[in-house]
């Protein structure tokens, strides 16, 4: 079986590929018996080395990290999302143009997917169905945003496997590696269709 930092660091460098995780942004953690493993702060996401990854349990404190690695400063996100979906081991959060393009598109925190068949991927099994992604205000210190993450998720489960921060990334968790990527590609096909719908004037939502 993959190490877990391994599989990371592949995902890594397929966002990193599609324009998703240029420079060091994003972030990306995976469970494990005792809590996960999250990227370090501040690394190049093409590179990722085992070395490059920490391990935190659900409280947030250290379990195991190389001298001089830190963890991700969104890791109080990830934390949250672990404790509200336990179903979820992997999560993958990334800055793509296009998901903060639509994040402008939100209204009361909240953003209209298109009524695509590809819904379906993300568990809306419906025709045409009319389903919203949360969207979070970004804040200076993560841990605001955590907060309200939590606030959110105790008083309602979202109806798909993700969050969108305003102008920040997407963040999109799975039961494994492959659903996760899925969850992440879906999420990123209705944020370019939502934008190319507005290019062109279609409205985009339904």
């Amino acid at each position: 079986m993959m190490d877990l930092r391994a599989e990371l660091a592949a995902a890594a460098r397929d966002f990193y590929g599609r324009g998703w995780m240029l420079g060091t942004a994003g972030n990306l953690s995976a469970r494990r018996e005792d809590g996960f493993w999250i990227t370090a702060s501040g690394r190049p996401k093409d590179r990722l080395q085992q070395e490059d990854f920490v391990a935190l349990d659900l409280d947030g404190r250290v379990l195991e990290a190389v001298a001089g690695r830190r963890p991700s400063a969104e890791s109080s996100i990830h934390r949250v999302i672990y404790r509200h979906f336990p179903e979820a081991r992997v999560i993958f959060h990334v800055h793509s143009v296009e998901a903060n393009i639509c994040g402008n598109f939100a209204r009361d925190g909240r953003l209209r997917l298109p009524p695509l068949e590809m819904l379906k991927g993300l568990g809306i099994p419906d025709a045409e169905p009319r389903v919203d992604l949360p969207v979070f205000a970004n804040h200076v210190e993560v841990a605001q945003i955590a907060a309200d993450m939590d606030t959110a998720f105790a008083r309602e489960k979202p109806a798909v496997p993700g969050a969108l921060i305003h102008l920040h990334g997407m963040t999109a968790w799975g039961r494994d590696f492959d659903a996760a990527r899925h969850h992440l590609e879906l999420f990123e096909y209705c944020f370019r269709y939502l934008s190319l719908a507005r290019l062109h004037g279609l409205g985009g939502e339904s």
